[in-house]
């Protein structure tokens, strides 16, 4: 599965299929981890078998059901630390995707008090992965117009950046995202406020720049 297709494949997902993560899989997926850990500078892990995480009253009353596979995203606090977890964590997730496995990212509703972190890390949030007990599906999202500002013709490649930013997930699928075009040039910016914010910002900017292709712009 190409990236772009990834893209587009990529839903979130909440409920599992009760089974561990088969060896060639599992190894496959802490190979994309350890390549988010050497070019982002942080420390993600994955944690297998272990449903202690997401063991939470909420869960029990269905927000997700038989997570025991957990990447945990940290790092050395930072003022960037945020947007860098969600840059790289959403290269893991693509990479999740073309292994099969179904993502979610969690900043609440799991035990946090549960997820060892190395001293000197911060826990950012985690991304839950498995097997989809069913496809995810998509939903309701703003318009090329609503997160875009151009100063004269767009260029395919910006539509197509944009276009792959917004299958991006953001908290609540908000999106609270916009894209700025002057000539090659395009800056990222939030838009409002959130806890999430930053995060969603890194996820947004990794889509954008598969869809866009990285040769075709610099970042402002």
């Amino acid at each position: 599965m190409g990236i772009n297709e990834c893209i587009h494949s990529r839903h979130s997902v909440r409920a599992y299929e009760d089974k561990p993560l088969d060896e060639d899989t599992a190894a496959k997926l802490e190979e994309s981890i350890a390549a988010a850990n050497r070019d982002g500078s942080l420390s993600c892990r994955l944690i297998r078998n272990d449903k202690s995480i997401f063991d939470t009253i909420l869960n029990h009353y269905g927000w997700f059901k038989n997570v025991s596979n957990v990447i945990v995203l940290a790092g050395k606090d930072a003022s960037d630390l945020e947007e860098r977890i969600g840059y790289y964590g959403e290269r893991i997730v693509l990479a999740a995707t073309a292994l099969g496995l179904g993502t979610c990212w969690v900043a609440g509703t799991y035990k946090k008090k549960n997820v060892p972190v190395a001293a000197g890390e911060k826990l950012v949030c985690v991304i839950a992965a498995g097997y989809p007990m069913k496809p995810g599906k998509a939903h309701k999202s703003k318009s090329f117009s609503q997160v875009s500002v151009t100063d004269g013709p767009v260029p395919e490649w910006f539509k197509n950046g944009v276009e792959a930013a917004l299958l991006a997930p953001t908290a609540v699928n908000q999106q609270k995202f916009c894209f700025v075009l002057e000539g090659n040039a395009v800056e990222a910016k939030i838009k409002g406020t959130g806890s999430a914010v930053k995060i969603d910002l890194g996820i947004v900017k990794e889509h954008f720049e598969e869809g866009a292709g990285r040769e075709n712009f610099h970042w402002k």
